[in-house]
């Protein structure tokens, strides 16, 4: 493939060719920029996100609300997004940080794939996420703190793999489940419960949407299903088939069924 000049100085990586051509646009580690400071002023922040292992893959999924101090700052955020056409991101944290890096991630892969002619291993689109983690090393100091899971499906290893991150760029791989936020502890306690290695698909839903569910209860920055409004946690699968979004209509069958059962127990 011929690459244009301009293009080839950075390799193939597209944060690379930024960092090289526009490092403006990137957080930059200064002596300024290292300091904490005080009085900044509140931010949108988004939680709750988790994933899961089951018999076909992974399966990646995150609440919809976004506060700001003690108020809802988006009632629809998205948290969960594809990276290509095997693995997905969900991010916690400082809501405009989190989208950027989305973005840029998901460019980087398809970058790196165009100039390649394929694409990165599992291995390394984890190893590039850690890295774009480590440069919002400056603005996590500052409060805009950015912390993602990460999962695939890996064609090599053939099956699906979790990866968890440090907000210095530290990575982390997870056997079986990991969620992160403000409600992360509330719903790794109902995942401890009853995940069950080897689940099939609907159960590994019903499960995620039912740590959701208890994050909400727990934790006022996570949001609940709003039945009123209509909105619901999204979610994905990763399998050896590609991804996937799980049908909002299924997530709120499952929620409905949550609330049903918890009424009844109530009721006697």
């Amino acid at each position: 493939m011929n690459v244009p000049a301009e293009f080839s100085g950075a390799g193939s990586s597209f944060f690379d060719l930024v960092r090289e051509r526009e490092p403006s646009l990137l957080p930059q580690c200064t002596a300024l920029t290292m300091e904490r400071r005080e009085g900044i002023p509140q931010v949108p922040v988004g939680t709750t996100v988790l994933a899961l292992r089951y018999r076909d893959g992974v399966l990646i999924a995150g609440d919809r609300q976004a506060t700001e101090g003690y108020q809802v700052a988006s009632r629809r955020i998205e948290k969960v997004y594809a990276a290509d056409e095997y693995s997905a991101i969900a991010i916690a944290g400082a809501a405009g940080p989190c989208l950027e890096m989305a973005r840029l991630f998901q460019t980087e892969l398809a970058h790196y794939e165009k100039i390649e002619g394929m694409g990165l291993s599992l291995e390394g689109k984890a190893n590039k996420l850690a890295q774009m983690i480590r440069a919002n090393l400056p603005l996590a100091m500052q409060g805009l703190v950015v912390v993602p899971i990460f999962v695939g499906y890996d064609l090599r290893r053939d099956e699906g793999r979790i990866y968890k991150y440090d907000v210095v760029g530290g990575r982390y791989e997870e056997a079986d489940y990991h969620a992160i936020g403000s409600g992360g502890k509330d719903a790794r306690a109902t995942m401890k419960k009853l995940y069950r290695t080897g689940m099939a698909e609907a159960d590994a839903t019903a499960l995620a949407v039912e740590a959701l569910y208890d994050a909400a209860e727990e934790d006022t920055g996570t949001g609940g299903p709003d039945f009123v409004r209509g909105i619901f946690p999204s979610a994905k699968l990763c399998t050896r088939g590609g991804l996937q979004d799980i049908p909002e209509e299924r997530v709120a069958s499952l929620c409905e069924a949550i609330v049903t059962a918890r009424k009844s127990v109530r009721e006697g």
